[in-house]
Order: C-alpha cells, then structure tokens, then sequence
C-alpha cells in the first residue's frame, strides 16, 4: 500500500498499562516517533480495546489492526510451530528461554507467520505460567489437586492440552472478562504468569497462587506485513531497533516483577504454594507427542537438544 507520512500505526493489546508489555510498548512509541521526528506515530490501545488476544490476531490478517503483542501460543492457530516454546517443563529459568527463542532455529520458525500477513519485530516476555485458585476448591498442592479444575486458559491449543493431561478442564476465555468470570463462578480457576496476576489484580478474585511454572510464554510483538512492506528502509531501522530496546526493557521487567510480585501477592492476602513438579512433569510428558505430526521432527529433536 502507498504510504502517506505522517503514518499513524494502532496497537492493541489485551492487558494494562502497567503491565510489562504496555510499559515497554509506551517505551516502544517514544522512541519510534522521536527516531522518526513524529513521521510515525503510534496509537496504543490496551485492555482489549480493539479485541481480545484472537481477534487481534485476526485483525492483523484483515488489517484492522497494525501491531500486537500476544503469546506464541495465541499465534499457533495459524502457525502451529510458533507455539512450541510452550510445551510443558521446557525451562528452568529466564535466561534459558531466552537463549532458545533468540536461536536461528527459533527465530526462523517465527517465518511460518509471514504468509498470514503477520511480520515479527520482537519477542517480548510474558513469565512463566502459574495456576491460581478459588477459596472454594481450595489450592493446588499437588498434581492430583488439578482432577476436575474448571480452569480459564487463553485460546492456546499446548496449555490446553497440559492441562487436560493434567486432569482439569480447560476452557478459552478473553482475558479482558476474566476477573468478572471468576467473580461470579464460571470457572474455579485460571493459569497465568505472576506479574499479569499482581498487575490485573487477579488476587480480588483467586486466594490462592501455585508457582507451577508448567509453560513458558513468549510473545511476539508483529506487525501487518502489507503496511511493513511499504515503510521506508529508514522508518523501518528505526522500528526494528526500538522493538528490540522494548523487548530488552520488557524482558527484565517480567524477570524482575515474577520475582518481586510473589511477596506482593502475598500482602494483598493470596495464600503461595510451591508444589513438588515431578508429578506435573511425569502427567504433562505426552503433550508433546499430541504435536508431533505439526511440530514435526527435525523441530522437536532440536527442542530435546536445546532443552537438555
């Protein structure tokens, strides 16, 4: 498309602005149109304002939408290899998932988007995955805690399928109506990382927090490949450096807050068990076997390697 400058790019996104990835987004907006004397501008929408996580990827394919930050795993309904990063128990700690997914291997897997109209500036960070609880079904101290869970997952086919092998029942939901699905009972429980916990004030609704850490979450930050075909080679440095200082900034944030939160969470009155994974690990060991016709082999050897 003919681009007429000043262009003005709308990003959406379905948590805060004090979540990690609006921080870094607000970041993000500065230092695009500082680095493009305001020839770009860009519009930020959060809390779900254009959509929820699946229609924001949606409307990157019909253009209603320019950029979003989503996990891997929202994306991999059109790009079933993007969501491997989160197949179960993968990693340890941070600075290991971050090594995997900047790998050229990994990195190229992010290529599958292309023909869905979606390019990949970066891959921010969104922690590890936690399961939380209702006062009424009680915490989760163990593998078998998880039998019958009616649990809220995002539209994300590996989590699901974790927590099934897990015995609960998973079931999709936009974040963005979540706290009042778990305020009037729809679901007993929910599984997300603990700044996105602490930041969207899930502890009003949930007593209880199991750092299970049973998925990692990488998200992509991409924009629509027809209106990134058509910035300048100059506009697009200036875009490409800034969603990577973003990423970096954003990375560190959920480092720092999965850390720092826990104590907060427990002010705020959630009650934090540290379950033994080895069971999760030995009932989550054949999810990835349920992908392997899509992930294919060569990618799922080289997840084994690298995740030694």
């Amino acid at each position: 498309e003919d681009i007429v400058y000043p262009l003005t790019i709308k990003v959406g996104y379905s948590t805060g602005e004090t979540d990690p990835r609006g921080v870094a987004l607000a970041q993000f907006k500065e230092d695009v149109e500082e680095g493009t004397d305001h020839n770009v501008l860009i519009e930020i929408h959060p809390e779900g304002e254009l959509g929820s996580d699946g229609e924001l990827i949606a409307g990157l394919i019909s253009g209603d939408v320019d950029v979003t930050v989503s996990s891997a795993g929202n994306y991999a309904l059109y790009a079933t290899r993007l969501g491997v990063s989160a197949l179960p128990f993968l990693f340890e700690d941070f600075e290991s998932a971050w090594k995997f997914i900047d790998s050229d291997e990994i990195q190229a897997v992010g290529g599958d988007l292309e023909e869905y109209n979606m390019h990949i500036l970066a891959y921010f960070d969104n922690g590890f995955r936690c399961v939380t609880t209702t006062e009424k079904v009680g915490p989760v101290l163990d593998a078998k805690d998880m039998d019958g869970l009616n649990i809220r997952t995002p539209d994300n086919q590996i989590v699901m399928e974790t927590m099934s092998e897990l015995g609960a029942t998973p079931r999709s939901y936009p974040f963005a109506e979540l706290v009042d699905a778990l305020k009037d009972g729809t679901f007993d429980a929910q599984e997300n990382p603990i700044p996105v916990i602490y930041n969207s004030k899930l502890y009003e609704v949930q007593k209880y927090l199991s750092v299970t850490n049973h998925s990692y979450d990488t998200m992509p930050l991409t924009i629509r490949s027809d209106l990134w075909m058509g910035i300048s080679d100059e506009y697009k440095t200036v875009i490409e450096d800034a969603a990577q200082k973003a990423q970096d900034y954003n990375r560190s944030l959920v480092k720092k807050q999965s850390e720092d939160c826990v104590e907060k969470l427990k002010e705020e009155g959630m009650i934090v068990n540290y379950p033994d994974l080895t069971p999760f690990r030995k009932a989550t060991a054949g999810v990835s076997k349920v992908f392997e016709d899509v992930f294919g082999e060569d990618l799922l050897n080289y997840v084994k390697e690298a995740t030694k």
